[in-house]
């Protein structure tokens, strides 16, 4: 694993981020998934700079994803390892979405 998977794994693992299970390096069809909640159907994806030369490839992996029903969520190593308190907090709200009104209802 890279340093930043190694960081985001041990907020990850062991049920510590409210309780989500997560899976590290999980086959999904044809790919390997960096994390994955099945509960949630949530991937985290960690990207490094030769992601900038693959972006076809990482579109496709993620439209496959997101057809078996996963959502797919991406995150730069750099953020990960300088941003970790942000990363965490957004996988948080991915998977406890607040329940919002539809566009154009008011309160």
């Amino acid at each position: 694993m890279t340093d930043a998977e190694l960081a985001l794994w041990r907020i990850l693992r062991s049920r510590q981020l409210q309780g989500f299970k997560f899976r590290r390096q999980h086959p999904i069809g044809p790919f390997v998934a960096d994390f994955v909640c099945l509960e949630r159907k949530l991937v985290v994806e960690l990207d490094g700079g030769h992601h900038a030369q693959q972006a076809e490839a990482d579109a496709e992996r993620t439209q496959y994803l997101q057809g078996a029903g996963f959502r797919v969520i991406r995150f730069w190593n750099n953020d990960v390892l300088t941003e970790m308190d942000g990363v965490a907090e957004w996988v948080l709200a991915t998977l406890t979405p607040t329940l919002l009104p539809p566009a154009g209802e008011g309160l």
